[in-house]
């Protein structure tokens, strides 16, 4: 499968190149370019792309969430960068936002060659699937969903096509019905403030037994001895991932709590994606 990309270039490229992966559902052209441009001016080769079976990106279906996939994916953003002579192999790095955060550090810790990894609010989405971002979903509706997985895989074995389900609350009165995270998802990804035409706003069925039975974290210490930064906002409701995933992670590594900010806020307000990538700046011109 061919993956579409951005590259962006610095006018004073600083020898450092970065791979910036997206949040579930979301494309290169939403919260990765924000960070790319900043990124760019601070001197980074940025390379910014749509998943697999998502985006402008090739893939049938389309909006399979395959996590596997998405490691590689990571994986083989790494391999197409050395193909280029102005790019130092040695001096890649990678930034995974949102989900992203949880599929690059499960591709860092088999692959040696990005050299230093970053997330911004790192989700889990086996977690996030099995227990909730909060933690604290009923253990009842994880039986529902896979059960729903496996009747559409039966399904789709006599149609030839894979239902798939809503990402996002119909409305806006159906959204501020939740909790303030699934408000803010809605907000983002379906109103004018971030909405982008070619952005999942539903995944296939076979999506869920894939995510449920992923562990992202799982090997995070194999990034050791590479450098690790971990920023999460201090109103995050997935904050609890990445602590626990800091937790587990080898030296040298470091954690950043952004203040005042909540999960979605680090994908496009713009103090607190300035206060990360002000930190990230720093961070990959030290490790790389």
């Amino acid at each position: 499968m061919n993956l579409a990309a951005c590259l962006y270039l610095p006018e004073r490229p600083n020898g450092r190149t970065l791979i910036i992966g997206h949040p579930g559902s979301s494309v290169k052209e939403q919260s990765p370019a924000l960070y790319a441009d900043k990124l760019c001016e601070n001197g980074f080769r940025v390379l910014t792309f749509d998943a697999a079976h998502q985006g402008a990106s090739e893939g049938l279906p389309r909006g399979l969430e395959n996590p596997a996939q998405r490691v590689e994916d990571f994986k083989a953003a790494i391999s197409w960068l050395q193909t280029l002579p102005e790019v130092d192999a040695a001096r890649i790095g990678g930034l995974g936002i949102c989900v992203s955060g949880g599929y690059i550090v499960q591709a860092a810790a088999g692959d040696p060659r990005m050299a230093a990894v970053a997330t911004v609010a790192a989700v889990d989405v086996g977690q996030q699937i099995r227990v909730g971002a909060d933690g604290r979903q009923d253990p009842a509706l994880l039986n529902a969903l896979l059960g729903g997985a496996a009747q559409a895989r039966s399904r789709a074995a006599a149609t030839g096509e894979i239902e798939a389900f809503p990402i996002f609350p119909a409305d806006e009165a159906s959204a501020r019905a939740g909790d303030l995270h699934l408000f803010e998802g809605w907000e983002y990804y379906c109103t004018p403030r971030a909405n982008h035409p070619r952005a999942a706003k539903a995944l296939t069925l076979d999506s869920i037994d894939r995510m449920a039975t992923f562990d992202a974290f799982r090997f995070i210490d194999l990034i050791a001895p590479r450098p690790l930064l971990m920023i999460t906002a201090e109103q995050a409701v997935t904050a609890w991932m990445t602590r626990d995933a800091f937790a587990r992670a080898g030296e040298p590594k470091r954690l950043h709590v952004i203040e005042g900010a909540t999960h979605v806020e680090l994908y496009d307000r713009e103090d607190a994606v300035n206060a990360a990538v002000h930190q990230l700046a720093d961070f990959f011109t030290d490790a790389l």
